[in-house]
């Protein structure tokens, strides 16, 4: 049938949705006989499997179609419902019977000031909200929004319009300095950690060339 044919003929012989068939095909594609055995309950996923797909998702590297098939879950239905979860403020945690689910940080206040620097911090960090949240101890939420708020508006956009909060203007040039120190500070790290990943693979590259 993979090759022979296509789905809607496929579906009509057989007499079932057309989004069935291509939901097997898809299956078959990715894990071959063993994706179409029935199962007879929940298929099971790591927490670092499901955190992995909800991060490439929520990082736009890859689309919820993409990010299904590249970690062979069950469809896309399953990964947009933990999507919507994680960004709610659940927390995915490994119980002894799976997945198990927590309330996540739901946040704090913050001043104008931390706005800035955990926007540029996880801009930084190549987008990192999981190491944004856990350093400044925010909900996903909020930095979510602040990024995008940032990356639309600049610093203006970050300012608290019931007023509370010192506006970009009047930000003297020692506290601008601060957060450009800290913005390039963070981005220092991130770049170090990345180039010394880069040279570990290369070495474990020619350990298995000799």
């Amino acid at each position: 049938m993979i090759n022979e044919t296509n789905p809607s003929y496929e579906a009509k012989q057989l007499g079932i949705d057309r989004n069935t068939v291509t939901h097997w095909v898809r299956k078959y594609k990715a894990d071959g006989l063993d994706g179409l055995k029935e199962s007879r309950g929940c298929k099971a996923y790591s927490e670092d499997l499901l955190l992995a797909a909800i991060r490439d998702v929520l990082s736009g590297s890859h689309s919820i179609r993409e990010a299904t098939k590249k970690y062979h879950i069950s469809s896309k239905s399953v990964l947009t419902r933990w999507i919507s979860k994680y960004t709610n403020g659940v927390e995915i945690k490994s119980t002894r019977k799976g997945i198990g689910l927590s309330r996540m940080n739901k946040g704090r206040k913050t001043t104008f000031e931390e706005r800035i620097e955990i926007a540029q911090y996880t801009i930084a960090n190549d987008l990192d909200y999981q190491k944004s949240i856990e350093k400044y101890d925010v909900s996903y939420s909020q930095v979510y929004a602040w990024v995008r708020k940032y990356k639309s508006g600049g610093e203006e956009a970050l300012k608290d319009n019931r007023g509370r909060n010192k506006p970009a203007e009047e930000l003297d040039d020692h506290e601008r300095l601060k957060l450009r120190i800290k913005e390039l500070e963070a981005r220092n790290e991130y770049l170090e950690m990345e180039n010394a990943l880069a040279k570990k693979l290369a070495e474990i590259r020619r350990r298995h060339t000799r």
